[in-house]
């Protein structure tokens, strides 16, 4: 992709599914990335895993002060930020919505929501005062459709889509600002909810009869954040096979 080598990338929730998947892609495109993540077990391995790396360092994007700290340690080992891959996140299953607890709403929404506003803050707060750059936000199909058993994570990702435009807004000329929505991506964090059964049912619904990849994901990222995609700011895009076309959330 045009622009993107030696251009300072840093990508949260780096150490597994589409987040590794996009440091991966971003280091074949000769940039330098900094991975965080809250998993130091599986972050500790990167650095021999992907030859390149700039750093890993451990961190909960929900906790405020780690974010900053993490953000101006990237800066300061990479010599600057130009590209936030803002894509950390959890999901918990709930049968029912009266199950949901005050816990793993506030848990759910503490990464979710609130830790793609501390990052993007953060990153912003530098690259105004600096040459600008491109901020990528994760969000979902689940935050454009309705979907059950997910009501928490649901309104996360709505809010990360209306904190994406917002902020486009806002920053324009100097930032831009996109998100991502995949649908069915097989990832690990997909893998540990859904049983081979559920697996095979979802696919036989997707028009294009199967689950994504983290790396089919890892290149629209690649694009928005290239000079490529110069022209994009405040849009949402969608990855999901299809389902969202014909309503097939519903079902």
């Amino acid at each position: 992709m045009k622009g993107l080598k030696g251009r300072c990338v840093v990508v949260t929730g780096g150490a597994s599914g589409i987040g590794l998947a996009a440091a991966a892609r971003f280091l074949e495109e000769d940039s330098h990335v900094v991975v965080l993540d809250r998993d130091q077990e599986a972050g500790e391995k990167l650095p021999t895993e992907m030859p390149g790396l700039a750093r890993f360092i451990a961190c909960d994007v929900s906790d405020q002060d780690q974010v900053r700290d993490a953000l101006d340690e990237s800066i300061r080992v990479m010599g600057g930020l130009d590209v936030v891959i803002n894509n950390a996140g959890i999901s918990i299953r709930h049968e029912n919505f009266l199950e949901i607890t005050k816990e793993d709403w506030e848990k759910v929404i503490g990464v979710n929501l609130n830790g793609v506003f501390f990052v993007a803050q953060a990153a912003a707060r530098h690259m105004t005062d600096n040459d600008g750059g491109v901020i990528l936000n994760t969000a979902s199909t689940n935050g454009i459709m309705g979907y059950k058993y997910y009501s928490d994570y649901n309104a996360s990702k709505a809010g990360v889509i209306e904190l994406t435009k917002s902020m486009a807004l806002e920053f324009a000329p100097r930032i831009r600002v996109n998100a991502v929505a995949p649908g069915y991506i097989l990832t690990p964090m997909q893998r540990a909810e859904y049983t081979d059964e559920m697996l095979d049912e979802v696919n036989r619904k997707l028009p294009l009869k199967r689950h994504g990849t983290p790396e089919e994901v890892a290149s629209l990222f690649a694009f928005l954040a290239s000079e490529e995609a110069a022209y994009i700011t405040g849009q949402v895009y969608v990855l999901d096979g299809g389902e969202t076309a014909g309503g097939l959330a519903s079902r």
